[in-house]
């Protein structure tokens, strides 16, 4: 993002999420790898008040559906890293990202990201069964499932059970198309919210 009004970023109330204000105000994201796009997003240098040049890449939040601050996260249905790349720079260089994706085409773009990000531990598997990548991931923060399968909550819940902190969190995207495609869309959030409530990591 070059020319132009003048670019100034200023910290989102999410830590490792930044608001940058200029002629379009946009959400980005600290790059930690400098120089590189993962998906052909746009990036911005801003110096700092030291005059060091800082790059951050562009995060379209149509596009992502994470945005929160966290350290150790366990992604479900990562794709082919698109927003696991930009949860890699929110957590940096001291977090995790462990992304699990079951599709081997998808994996493979996943593997190419993790290359380039070290903080990104691809993992090619079924998170319905969270047993088999067990000496892969550590105990996280939070659990995002965006895995577009009727059984979603239930496997979050499974994948809570052997990973997720106390304290922790989960967010689930739900899509109701494929949780069932007959029954209007509010009926089956209200369902799927209801199967949360219940002791769902409690051995589920």
């Amino acid at each position: 993002m070059r020319g132009g009004k003048k670019v100034f970023i200023e910290p989102h109330r999410h830590e490792g999420i930044f608001l940058a204000k200029g002629k379009e105000d946009c959400l980005v994201t600290r790059n930690i790898v400098v120089g590189e796009s993962v998906y052909g997003e746009k990036r911005i240098s801003v110096e700092d008040d030291n005059g060091e040049k800082i790059e951050y890449r562009v995060w379209n939040p149509f596009r992502s559906k994470l945005a929160a601050g966290i350290v150790n996260v366990l992604y479900l249905g990562a794709a082919s890293g698109t927003t696991v790349s930009h949860v890699s720079d929110i957590v940096g260089p001291d977090g995790v990202v462990y992304a699990v994706e079951f599709s081997h085409r998808s994996g493979r773009d996943l593997l190419n990201v993790a290359k380039h990000r070290t903080n990104i531990v691809p993992i090619i598997e079924d998170a319905r069964h969270p047993h088999k990548y067990r000496m892969l991931v550590g105990m996280v923060d939070c659990i995002f499932a965006d895995v577009a399968q009727p059984d979603q909550s239930r496997i979050v819940g499974v994948n809570a059970d052997y990973y997720l902190k106390n304290g922790g969190h989960t967010v689930i995207s739900i899509k109701a198309s494929c949780i069932d495609s007959v029954a209007a869309p509010e009926v089956v959030f209200a369902k799927e919210v209801t199967i949360v409530k219940y002791p769902l990591f409690q051995g589920s």
